[in-house]
Formats: structure tokens, C-alpha cells, sequence
């Protein structure tokens, strides 16, 4: 069973920095684009950042232009997602997940573009 797994979350105050990382031990995410969403309580999950198969094409969110940056190490078979100047709003659980085989990168979390998720990591930012 595939299963993503996140890490590098945790508690920053603002003005901090943080990488994300997702891995998916025993599979390959090579093929796959690959994207970063993030829900925080009350709010609806978001997405924040995507990166194609080939790494050469990504997107963000408004919110996270100039601040965060997405990248993968296929010979890691690893995600990143690097995040300064981090606020109080980013505050939430950052979750990566694979999108369907061909589907191209995009920041909408729905079945239909991505079928496999991590459990999340949690990013609080506070002073």
C-alpha cells in the first residue's frame, strides 16, 4: 500500500523557516506530480504548492508567492517544500499527495486530480 509520508514540521516563531519533505518509502514518486496542501482549524484544506513530473514546472498559492519553495530529488525520490518568513497564518497541517498518473500539477486538493495522501505534518508559528 502506498502511503506518503511528510516530515520536517514544528513549531517556528514568525519570521522562521522550515522544510517540508514527503517520501513515499518503497514507491516511486518520480512519475507523478506532486503537490502540498495545508488545512488549518475551521478553514477548508488548501492548496499551496505543486511541482510537475519533471520538476521544471510548478505553482503556488497568492498567499505563499516569494516566501515558499517547492522543488523534488528524484534520486531521493523526495518532495520539498521550503517555507521562510513564516507567519501566523501559516499555521496549519501541511499534507503532500500524489496526483493521478497524467495529471498534471495543480493546487486543487479533490479526488479527481489526487488519489494518495500523507497524514500530515503539523507547522505552528508562534512567538
Amino acid at each position: 500500500q502506498l502511503q506518503l509520508v511528510e516530515s520536517g514540521g514544528g513549531l517556528v516563531r514568525p519570521g522562521g523557516s522550515l522544510r517540508l519533505s514527503c517520501a513515499a518509502p518503497g514507491f516511486t514518486l518520480n512519475d507523478y506530480a506532486i503537490g502540498w496542501f495545508r488545512q488549518a482549524p475551521g478553514k477548508e484544506r488548501e492548496g499551496v504548492s505543486c511541482i510537475s513530473r519533471s520538476g521544471r514546472t510548478s505553482d503556488y498559492a497568492d498567499s505563499v508567492k516569494g516566501r515558499f519553495t517547492i522543488s523534488r530529488d528524484n534520486a531521493k525520490n523526495t518532495v520539498y517544500l521550503a517555507m521562510n518568513s513564516l507567519n501566523a497564518e501559516d499555521t496549519a497541517i501541511y499534507y503532500c499527495a500524489r496526483a493521478r498518473a497524467l495529471r498534471p500539477c495543480t493546487l486543487k486538493p479533490v479526488g479527481s486530480e489526487y488519489d494518495y495522501w500523507g497524514q500530515g505534518t503539523q507547522v505552528t508559528v508562534s512567538s
